[in-house]
């Protein structure tokens, strides 16, 4: 699955409520989201937001920690929102470890560093997002990531 940007459903979702997102997995049960970024205000505005949505999130602030919680995770999440420049190990290496512990997982890298870009999308993930976005985008983008894992 590749999306490299924020896709036309998830462009429209800038000018609507973020109300009309339900984001369920394809189990039908709330979606997990694993969100790796060394800024706790950043974790936490994702936490909030997916949790109000009913979402189960999941957090790391370094590429080591986010080795040690996907590994303690009994099933792995729907959806990695990964930031790029972390101290210790970086985005791009936590990337690549995710994935050679669960191939096909979905990740969307996000950081403001727009020169990582085709290194990251070379390292496995589905997408890439220059920070700052409008959180609805990411919302609607995890939707269509759930649907896509629906449909296959």
């Amino acid at each position: 699955m590749n999306i490299y940007g924020p896709g036309l459903r998830a462009m429209a979702a800038a000018s609507r409520s973020l109300a009309n997102s339900k984001g369920v997995s394809e189990e039908g049960r709330p979606a997990r989201i694993f969100v790796v970024d060394d800024e706790e205000f950043v974790r936490e505005v994702y936490r909030d937001v997916f949790e109000s949505k009913g979402h189960t999130v999941f957090g790391a602030g370094s590429g080591e920690e986010a080795l040690e919680v996907f590994r303690t995770m009994r099933h792995p999440p729907d959806l990695v929102i990964m930031d790029h420049r972390m101290p210790g190990k970086d985005g791009i290496e936590t990337t690549k470890d995710l994935l050679r512990l669960e191939p096909g997982l979905p990740i969307i890298f996000s950081s403001a560093d727009e020169s990582v870009r085709e290194t990251a999308i070379r390292a496995g993930a589905i997408s890439f997002w220059t920070k700052p976005f409008p959180i609805a985008l990411l919302v609607d983008a995890m939707n269509d990531i759930l649907d896509a894992k629906k449909r296959r």
